[in-house]
């Protein structure tokens, strides 16, 4: 009987078309706003819940209903196709003004021959003689599965393995730039770039361990059905959290200069360290502790060096080798003093903590409390108790 709803089939039905649900939002989203990012992560999800079909229509008695079903010609292996677009997603998100060029659809070319290549099989092999009465022609028996699809087994991890190595290092290079730049860390949005791409690393580890197994144990189908009710409850997670989570802010910043090369390492010792004046060292600090810069819930580098008439790679290398910090720690530090000074003032019997948080400089109560619990091992609360005893 078709469709069979049983307690395999059941979970991954109702996952994939929950994912689907927001591969719709996210695509409408992008044709109504134009944010790419939102297409990239729509495709994601559109190919992950694809290569769910498989086992989804298998468990639902598909195969044993209608045993010659060409399906099989068109389950296509997803790898060549999410590799890429997961390092695009991640690319538009942390990229200003970011353009997809035509160089790079380069990309999706094996994803593209591949899928010319089944079509291909699948004319020829629906020329023969009798392929009605069979679910697999010759060229998917003798060819595709002993031949292709081995030695895509091979393949797909380094293939994927590359991707994700590129990326990370495009996000831990971004964060690292934002703690350049910015007082603002960005915390939120950067914590889902991170949870999306761990957990596509797990389900690639899972599958890997898996495909590694399957050479020498025979998995059936209800072995191998955990592996996709991971991919589906993952698939649905990214698709709240994707559609949710505001990255446009962080595709809206820009980076004149990159710190690696223009601002100084701490306690670097090099001759470039002497270049910072006291003069240039009291201007900053006159700015922080007279002019109150860091009140400013927005400050970032471009600000305080305009405010300092400085160049960026200037300011950066002052508050590098001269304060021995990152822009984003200088900037605070003196917002948590400037907290600690409001407790003592008593402030905290007229406003909350968040509010004073917010006065002094804190844009939001996730940033405050890890900034905080950061510079004194204390939480605000903890540390408000310790100082009234």
């Amino acid at each position: 009987m078709f469709p069979d709803f049983n307690r395999w089939s059941l979970p991954l039905l109702i996952l994939v078309i929950q994912g689907l649900i927001f591969v719709v939002l996210l695509i409408t989203r992008y044709k109504r706003k134009g944010n790419i990012s939102d297409l990239f992560l729509g495709l994601i999800l559109l190919l992950t819940c694809y290569s769910q079909t498989c086992y989804t229509v298998g468990f639902m008695g598909w195969y044993n209903v209608f045993r010659t079903t060409k399906i099989n010609y068109f389950l296509l292996e997803i790898t060549f196709g999410i590799a890429p677009l997961i390092f695009f997603y991640v690319k538009s998100i942390t990229t200003s003004k970011f353009n997809f060029r035509k160089k790079d659809w380069w990309h999706f070319l094996p994803a593209l021959l591949f899928i010319v290549y089944r079509f291909s099989i699948y004319s020829y092999d629906a020329m023969q003689p009798g392929f009605a009465d069979v679910q697999n022609g010759i060229l998917k028996l003798r060819l595709d599965e002993p031949i292709i699809l081995t030695a895509l087994n091979y393949i797909h991890p380094p293939y994927m393995l590359l991707y994700l190595a590129f990326t990370f290092q495009l996000f831990y290079n971004y964060r690292k730039k934002i703690m350049q730049f910015f007082s603002n860390t960005y915390k939120l949005e950067l914590n889902w770039i991170l949870s999306f791409l761990v957990l596509f690393t797990l389900t690639f580890l899972y599958s890997t361990i898996q495909s590694v197994v399957g050479n020498y144990v025979n998995l059936g189908y209800e072995q191998r059905w955990w592996l996709n009710l991971l991919v589906a409850i993952i698939t649905l997670y990214v698709g709240i959290k994707g559609y949710f989570t505001d990255t446009t802010k962080l595709k809206k910043l820009s980076f004149s200069f990159s710190p690696d090369k223009d601002a100084i390492p701490q306690h670097s010792g090099t001759q470039r360290d002497k270049t910072v004046s006291e003069r240039d060292l009291k201007k900053v600090k006159t700015l922080m502790e007279d002019d109150k810069a860091y009140l400013n819930p927005e400050l970032n580098l471009s600000d305080l060096a305009e405010q300092a008439n400085m160049s960026r790679a200037q300011l950066s290398e002052i508050i590098n080798s001269g304060f021995g910090k990152n822009f984003n720690d200088f900037v605070n530090e003196y917002r948590v003093e400037a907290f600690k000074d409001m407790l003592k003032a008593n402030k905290h019997e007229q406003l909350s903590l968040l509010g004073i948080a917010q006065e002094c400089g804190f844009n939001s109560k996730a940033t405050f409390n890890r900034v905080f619990k950061k510079l004194t091992n204390h939480s605000p609360t903890e540390y408000l108790k310790s100082s009234l005893n």
